[in-house]
């Protein structure tokens, strides 16, 4: 039997306001997640290990992510939404407390390990909740809103952090997400109501991948942020150590790059109802020109400004077009499928991560955006695949 959705708060006030507090919720979360990109070095220094090592910050995370996401929804099965949402808000903020105060690398990645779980959880849940508590024509808004929270804090975390880690420290960046991760949990308090655990037609995520258009989707936005994050999670050793920019440089640099993603994601969503696959094609390939690009003039600060900006310009892009694609092709299996692309995007972060800073640790900084141009054109041939295989099932 399909499920319904839309059962609680339609068209009400305060379904929007549970929206945008999920939305925040979610900007906390994306920041705290990436954080790192922006602090690799003061971290690496404070701590006394290498920028590898702590790019591996984000691979702990991305891996909880991945094994919270598969299974959240099995686990949780007879547990209220709303306290579930509630739960991984709070593990949000102790997480913050913990990598806020650490005192050598075992306990940041305890708190980077509770980080990936919120992740993994409020990320996997997001999709169905937001279907509840909105009416069916008004769900793309609050799916958009969602991820405006996520182009807001794609854009924020990396330039932010860079600047208040000049004044305050790394320790004292981190521990400004334990205020608005407060802010999030009280909002979500006040706003969601009580939802009761619904199931879709598939429960078990790797059910999913039996169909072939899911498999291959799914391999390419594998693919996809493995090359993304290979590369975007060593941007500032790449930038201090090759481009040899300074902290207010860099702090612009970033900047850039995330007002950029903004306005891709703007300007590529208006063009998602008509030319859906031609986009998941052509953006991994474009990427994967533009890391070329850098390995190449790496050494020249205008080219790396322009090169990057368009990197943010198609990157921040591509999770909406997949998103997108998940609604048109699980749309009756909204909670499993969303899991399964969590997990396998948060895998894919954890797998380009580790592999960048393997590279960029024993090889060099070249072998990292190496690594990435090749991933990407691996998710462009897959995702031109999913296409042909769609056309020819129907699905």
């Amino acid at each position: 039997m399909e499920v319904t959705y839309n059962d609680r708060l339609v068209g009400s006030r305060s379904g929007w306001s549970a929206v945008i507090s999920m939305a925040l919720c979610v900007a906390v979360l994306i920041a705290s997640e990436f954080m790192p990109v922006s602090l690799l070095s003061p971290i690496a220094s404070d701590l006394g290990i290498t920028a590898g090592q702590t790019g591996q910050a984000i691979s702990v995370s991305g891996a909880f992510a991945v094994l919270t996401s598969l299974f959240v929804a099995g686990l949780t099965r007879r547990i209220d939404r709303r306290t579930v949402v509630l739960t991984f808000t709070g593990l949000l903020i102790v997480s913050g407390l913990i990598v806020t105060f650490a005192a050598n690398y075992t306990v940041l990645m305890v708190g980077r390990a509770l980080l990936g779980v919120a992740i993994g959880g409020f990320w996997s849940m997001s999709t169905a909740i937001i279907m509840r508590l909105l009416p069916s024509d008004l769900v793309p808004k609050g799916l958009a809103l969602l991820n405006a929270g996520n182009a807001i804090a794609a854009t924020i975390a990396a330039p932010l952090g860079s600047f208040l880690g000049a004044y305050i420290g790394w320790r004292g960046t981190f521990f400004m997400v334990v205020p608005l991760g407060l802010l999030a949990l009280v909002w979500q308090w006040i706003s969601l109501p009580a939802l009761a655990p619904q199931g879709g037609r598939s429960a078990n995520v790797f059910r999913l991948l039996v169909r072939p258009p899911v498999a291959l989707g799914m391999c390419s936005i594998l693919f996809l942020f493995m090359g993304q994050f290979a590369l975007f999670t060593y941007l500032r050793p790449f930038l201090e150590q090759v481009t040899q920019l300074n902290i207010h440089a860099l702090s612009l640099m970033l900047l850039l790059v995330g007002l950029a993603g903004v306005a891709g994601t703007w300007c590529i969503g208006r063009l998602l109802q008509q030319r859906l696959f031609s986009i998941l094609i052509a953006i991994p390939l474009v990427m994967a020109s533009l890391a070329a690009a850098l390995i190449a003039f790496g050494a020249a600060p205008l080219m790396v400004s322009l090169l990057l900006v368009a990197w943010g310009f198609f990157g921040t892009a591509a999770p909406v077009g997949w998103g997108t694609w998940l609604t048109r092709t699980m749309p009756n299996d909204a909670e499993a499928g969303g899991g399964l692309q969590v997990a396998v995007i948060q895998l894919a972060i954890t797998a380009g991560a580790s592999g960048g800073g393997f590279l960029f640790d024993t090889v060099g900084w070249w072998s990292t955006f190496t690594l990435s141009a090749v991933l990407l054109c691996a998710s462009s041939l897959l995702a031109l695949a999913a296409w042909r295989t769609t056309r020819s099932t129907g699905r």
